[in-house]
């Protein structure tokens, strides 16, 4: 049986940090089913190094305010292409995806021809780390590298700005 408040977090869901191996969390947009949180990661999509690999994660959920409200480990599931849950869940998947070029259908199919991995991302069952028995400190980490950062230029200007005396 899961934790009531760990079901309760994982029903409202829309971000879950999970963290694999004790390795640093990355937020994922995921989506509730059932009991499980369902990600996908892969090429041109989010990121989420050693899920792949993984059998267990931890699970991060924070509530509408930013504050942590369940720490909980969780068995990772890949989905396989062409079952019943794969073709249940990766249309309303595709359909919660912000910003997809395409519709729902050939996102999902760009998904498996790309290999990206569909996961479920299931609760064990009685635990969970919530309300008083959460770490005080905050969780926060510096920033890690990544070669998004550019260094700032000074703006481009067509002509010379006059300032009045």
């Amino acid at each position: 049986m899961t934790h009531p408040v760990v079901a309760e977090a994982i029903k409202k869901a829309a971000v879950v940090w999970v963290s694999v191996a004790g390795g640093p969390a990355y937020a994922l947009w995921c989506m509730p089913h059932d009991g499980s949180l369902y990600v996908v990661a892969g090429p041109g999509e989010q990121t989420a190094p050693d899920l792949a690999g993984a059998t267990e994660a931890t699970l991060t959920l924070r509530g509408d305010h930013g504050g942590r409200i369940v720490d909980c480990p969780a068995t990772v599931r890949p989905l396989t292409p062409g079952t019943e849950e794969w073709d249940t869940v990766t249309p309303q998947l595709a359909a919660k995806r912000l910003n997809a070029s395409g519709t729902a259908e050939t996102l999902v199919a760009r998904w498996q021809a790309d290999g990206c991995l569909v996961a479920a991302l299931t609760p064990a069952d009685g635990a969970g780390t919530t309300g008083r028995d959460l770490p005080d400190d905050a969780a926060a980490e510096p920033p890690r590298e990544t070669p998004a950062r550019v260094p700032a230029r000074r703006p481009f200007r067509l002509h010379r700005v006059r300032r009045r005396k």
